[in-house]
Formats: structure tokens, C-alpha cells, sequence
């Protein structure tokens, strides 16, 4: 990690390597920009920071090679202000400032930096997406591009935010996801309630998260929406799919589940994604060239291979548990649960002789540990 910055450049009425301006004779107060006026190499890891002495500091604008502003804090004594983040890669910055002396003498100063180019940058793919309206099991995640050390963690955690309205309790974890990546989920403490605005910010620019991960080169904004309370529960041993909509009983369908030699995966998962039309590769599941199968209507649970879709070619649907974890369904009946169910929609399977907790990162599957277990992946 880059040295963090020592060098720094004196702006004053009289001169600089900055612009400076003065409305009356006399000493100004000594205006002094960090990282240094000029560069264009400036050092990661610090953020831009602005100190009057012998007066204060009477406004700070700071604005980067996009026209966007640089939020930032003055003190209350005047005398300094520091950028709320860091500098990010190759970005050149405008720093505009006025101050007035003790002896009230005003002064205005420009200073102009470019930091330097990092190595590697990091960057996260979000889920779900902005805009979007999803299930009331949805959980906030954050994958990232590359890895992060276990000592950046806690910096990184601290510089993301959710917000909810209303209110909703919820705590961040750190994850591995299926891939092998690296990945961050907030899950509220219950299920979201219908209709929750929810807001998520990451203040990560110029933030580094470690040596093989590189730095992150801007911050993030989005948001998304909850939608109707849409869950669905599986009775392994009476072969059934049950629907419910705020809680109230619309519906049933039979089907087959995971046979006693592949049970289907218990607890509550977490829909993740969907495809009307997907082909079924007995070697995705590890079960070599058993069979290569078209199915309809197919609704991701796992990313190992846990579904729900259509099995047309299955004679013991309602009667029998055949599969090799799915829940198999008519095609009928599978396109009822793919219609009801959206993305972050909850399905608990219950009955099943399958001992083994899905881990947390094989799809969004947060809902399989305790609100306690879940809060010891937090960084914090």
C-alpha cells in the first residue's frame, strides 16, 4: 500500500503554485492544500485536506475532472476542512478556497492536483439492480471483482450504508461466494416488509482493499423496492409446493422432490434467479452424462443446481420423490410457482432427510443461519 501523503503546498496571497487574490495589503492567512498543488502523481490512501494558519477558512469547494462536488467537513474553529473519502486513481482535482486572517485580511487560492494510476482497480457487481422490485427474502449483494484482505474489511464495511423506509433492522456479512469471489450481503435481522424503500451507498472511492484486490476508483448509489409478500413452502414427504401471499394460503401444487439418495436441500432459500426455457446437464450436478434434459419454467434456488421447474418426463409427480434434488413439477404447474415467485422471493423446504446446511455463498442463501450466526460475519 502507497505511503500515505506527506507532501503538501502553501497557497497565499503572495504566491504558490497555486492562484491566489487579495482585496487589501497586508499577511493573509497561510492557505496549505494536500496533496500538493501541481502534482500529477498525487498518492492513494488520504483524503484532501485544507489548513488555514494565522486565520481561517471562510469556504472550500473542491470539485474532481467530471464537475462532480467533493463533499467534505470544515471545523467548527475554521481553521481546517478534510474531504469526507479518499482520492481515487487518476483523477484530477479543483481545490477552491477563501480565508479570512486574524487581522481580517480576505484571500482566495486555486489549487490543482492529478493523483496517480493504480495498479488494479476493484469493482462490484451489485444485486439486486437499481430500480428494481424484488421479494420480501432479498438480501443487499455486493460481489466484488477481486479479492479483499481480512485487514481492509472493516474500512470497507464501515464505508457502506443501508438505508430503509420504514425502518429496518439489518446487519452486513461477509462472504464466499459460489464462484469463489469475494462478496458482502446485508440481510435484514426478519423478512422485509412489503413496500420498503431501501437505499444503498458506498462511499469506496480510493479505498484500497488489499494487495491482489487493487483500489476501488468511485463510490455507489442505488436502490431498489419490495415487493408483494410472495413465499412458497415445499412438504418433502407429501410431495407438495404450497403458495402463500401476505401470509394467507392461495394454492398448492404436487410434485417430485430430491430422492433419499439425492434429498433436496432443507431450510429456507432464497429465489435467485429464473429462465423460461433451460436445458438440464446431469454433469453441472455431478452426476456425469446421466441426462440432458429441456425443462420450462425453471426457478433457481442454488447456485449447485437446486431448482424448481418443469419434469414432464417424471411418471411419479405427487407420488413419488425421484429427483436428484430439484422439485419437479407439470409444466403447468411449474409455470404457476415461476409466475408467483419473483427474484428474492423466499422457499422453505421442510421434511427433508437432508442434513447439510447450504452454505451461505451458494446463491443468496442467508436465510439458512441464525440472526446471531449471521451478525459474526460482520467485519465490526
Amino acid at each position: 500500500m502507497p505511503a500515505l501523503i506527506a507532501t503538501a503546498t502553501v497557497l497565499t496571497a503572495c504566491g504558490g503554485t497555486g492562484t491566489a487574490s487579495s482585496k487589501a495589503d497586508g499577511p493573509a492567512a497561510k492557505v496549505t492544500v494536500t496533496p500538493a498543488a501541481g502534482s500529477k502523481q498525487a498518492k492513494l490512501g488520504a483524503p484532501i485536506s485544507v489548513r488555514a494558519d494565522g486565520g481561517k477558512l471562510t469556504s472550500v469547494e473542491v470539485k474532481d475532472d467530471q464537475g462532480a462536488k467533493v463533499e467534505g467537513q470544515l471545523t467548527s474553529d475554521g481553521t481546517s476542512w478534510k474531504s469526507a473519502g479518499k482520492v481515487r486513481p487518476k483523477t484530477t482535482y479543483t481545490v477552491k478556497t477563501k480565508a479570512k486572517s486574524d487581522g481580517g485580511k480576505e484571500s482566495a487560492a486555486t489549487s490543482v492536483f492529478t493523483t496517480e494510476q493504480a495498479d488494479k482497480v476493484n469493482k462490484l457487481t451489485n444485486t439486486p439492480g437499481n430500480g428494481q422490485t424484488v421479494g420480501t427474502g432479498m438480501p443487499v449483494s455486493i460481489l466484488f471483482d477481486h479479492p479483499i484482505a481480512k485487514d481492509r474489511r472493516a474500512e470497507i464495511e464501515k464505508a457502506l450504508k443501508v438505508t430503509t423506509q420504514p425502518h429496518v433492522q439489518g446487519a452486513w456479512g461477509w462472504v464466499k461466494d459460489w464462484s469463489g469471489k469475494d462478496r458482502i450481503d446485508w440481510r435484514p435481522k426478519d423478512y422485509w416488509p412489503a413496500g420498503t424503500k431501501v437505499s444503498v451507498k458506498g462511499a469506496l472511492s480510493g479505498i484500497d482493499s488489499g494487495d491482489t484486490g487493487g483500489w476501488f476508483a468511485r463510490d455507489y448509489n442505488y436502490g431498489f423496492t419490495i415487493g408483494a409478500d410472495h413465499k412458497a413452502v415445499i412438504d418433502v414427504p407429501s410431495h407438495t409446493l404450497t403458495m402463500y401471499e401476505n401470509g394467507k394460503n392461495i394454492g398448492s401444487v404436487t410434485g417430485s422432490a430430491g430422492s433419499p439418495q439425492d434429498p433436496t436441500r432443507g431450510g429456507v432459500h432464497t429465489v435467485r434467479s429464473k429462465n423460461a426455457a433451460e436445458t438440464m446437464d446431469s454433469s453441472t450436478i455431478g452426476h456425469g452424462k446421466e441426462w440432458m434434459l429441456d425443462s420450462q419454467w425453471v426457478t433457481h434456488l442454488t447456485a449447485s443446481g437446486t431448482f424448481l421447474h418443469s419434469a414432464p418426463w417424471n411418471k411419479q409427480l405427487g407420488v413419488a420423490n425421484t429427483s436428484h434434488g430439484c422439485f419437479g413439477m407439470t409444466t403447468s404447474d411449474a409455470k404457476k410457482v415461476y409466475d408467483f415467485l419473483t427474484i428474492g422471493s423466499t422457499v422453505e423446504v421442510k421434511g427433508t432427510s437432508n442434513p447439510n446446511k447450504t452454505d451461505v455463498g451458494n446463491g443468496l442463501e442467508v436465510w439458512q443461519e441464525s440472526w446471531s450466526q449471521w451478525r459474526n460475519r460482520s467485519a465490526l
